[in-house]
């Protein structure tokens, strides 16, 4: 009797393989270009060749907006009354806030260790650069933070992939949906179908991830040269890895000492999403694929659905050990004095400010700024930073992942045994 074999996937079919390998060809293709052609003409390149990864996170954020809202409502509707949705949002906020004030400590403490803002010579920076960043600080007030956390109307939210504000809108409207009870069931029951029909269309859209992947590193590497680049922010650069590393051990800890043994497999199943943050600087790009795979690695649906949309507004760990850092960086590089006090006021600042503004472009360097400018820092000292801030965003974005990970799986965890 003849047995029938299951054809073996070919290394090349994993979606991970795949991105490193086009990250790999997406740099020779920019240096090549940067090496061999003149600057209008690699900068035309960039422009043209970058499409391919604006075209895969438009992709991204075209289905962000309904999958955060339907996952969310059938999450809080299935959890079922307003106890369990504050039970665990109070998990979910106590490690968000634990996670940011280390992410913040960190960045604070090696930027002090480190120094690596002392000494640097100014002369041959252009300023106009930080303009872009410095007119989005003008609008930077309490006032406005308030009114972008609360939306006006959850359609123009969607519009603008305001993640903070359609978590909002989903919360209260998922609650108005348990409190009716079997009433909302048709809605509940629509809603559900819905993600999973969304659910199936990442499968589609990461499909072009490594063509997204590619895109993005070839634009960058044909416009910088990478050698002038280290070799003048050797200092900066190589401090905030020291910073970043630290708080991935940190991180990785933290998940074994909650996740035992199944912190490695957890790893498994994000290593694609971490890859493809990493090359597309951007953390909202894999937010759907995070999604299926942290159900796949045995968290509840409705805990995915509720904890990842909380912590992409609340729980950036890398940006937030960027911003003191950053922030502390420019100081040291104008001879700003700090003291301990201040810098400590500066942390608590940074921990309330940079919550909710996930979607803005260059969040971190926003924030950045208009910290600067509450402790008399020369705001356009963000131009220091800005040639080098793509490599360091690489690093935040993938970061930023690993910690929403953890966040979700921990507290999908305790929910279990609960």
């Amino acid at each position: 009797m003849s047995t029938i074999e299951t054809p073996k996937k070919s290394l090349f079919s994993n979606l991970t393989v795949q991105i490193l390998i086009a990250m790999f060809l997406g740099a020779i293709l920019g240096i090549f270009v940067h090496n061999n052609y003149s600057e209008d003409v690699a900068s035309d390149f960039s422009g043209y060749i970058k499409m391919l990864a604006t075209i895969f996170i438009r992709l991204v954020q075209m289905i962000i907006s309904p999958l955060v809202f339907t996952t969310l409502v059938v999450g809080i509707a299935k959890l079922g009354d307003i106890k369990a949705v504050g039970r665990i949002g109070g998990k979910a906020l106590g490690w968000f806030f634990t996670a940011s004030f280390i992410s913040l400590l960190i960045g604070m403490f090696w930027v002090n260790t480190l120094k690596p803002g002392v000494g640097l010579a100014l002369g041959n920076v252009d300023m106009s650069t930080a303009t872009e960043v410095v007119e989005k600080t003008d609008g930077f007030s309490a006032q406005n933070f308030v009114e972008h956390i609360i939306p006006k109307s959850i359609v123009e939210a969607m519009a603008n992939n305001e993640i903070l504000q359609i978590v909002i809108f989903s919360i209260f409207f998922g609650l108005a949906a348990a409190s009716i009870g079997s009433n909302a069931k048709p809605v509940v029951n629509a809603l559900d179908k819905t993600s999973h029909i969304i659910l199936k269309m990442v499968n589609y859209v990461m499909k072009f991830a490594p063509i997204g992947v590619f895109g993005a590193i070839a634009g960058v590497f044909a416009i910088r040269d990478l050698n002038d680049l280290l070799l003048t922010y050797a200092k900066f650069f190589g401090s905030f890895l020291v910073g970043i590393s630290t708080l991935w051990i940190v991180l990785l800890l933290i998940g074994y000492i909650f996740l035992k043994n199944n912190m490695s497999k957890l790893l498994k199943h994000i290593v694609s999403p971490l890859i493809i943050a990493f090359g597309t600087t951007s953390s909202e790009a894999v937010f759907p694929k995070l999604t299926e795979e942290l159900e796949r690695f045995g968290v509840k649906d409705k805990i995915v659905s509720f904890m990842l949309p909380l912590g992409y507004s609340f729980n950036l760990d890398g940006s937030m050990m960027y911003m003191t850092f950053a922030s502390i960086f420019i100081a040291q590089a104008y001879g700003v004095p700090l003291d301990f006090g201040t810098q400590m006021t500066m942390l608590l600042v940074l921990m309330l400010t940079s919550k909710g503004i996930a979607g803005v472009p260059r969040a971190s360097l926003v924030v950045v700024a208009a910290t600067c400018g509450m402790f008399k820092i020369p705001i356009e000292g963000i131009a220091l930073i800005l040639p080098i801030d793509h490599f360091c965003d690489m690093f935040r974005s993938a970061t930023n992942v690993l910690g929403n990970a953890l966040a979700t799986s921990v507290v999908g965890k305790y929910e279990k045994e609960s």
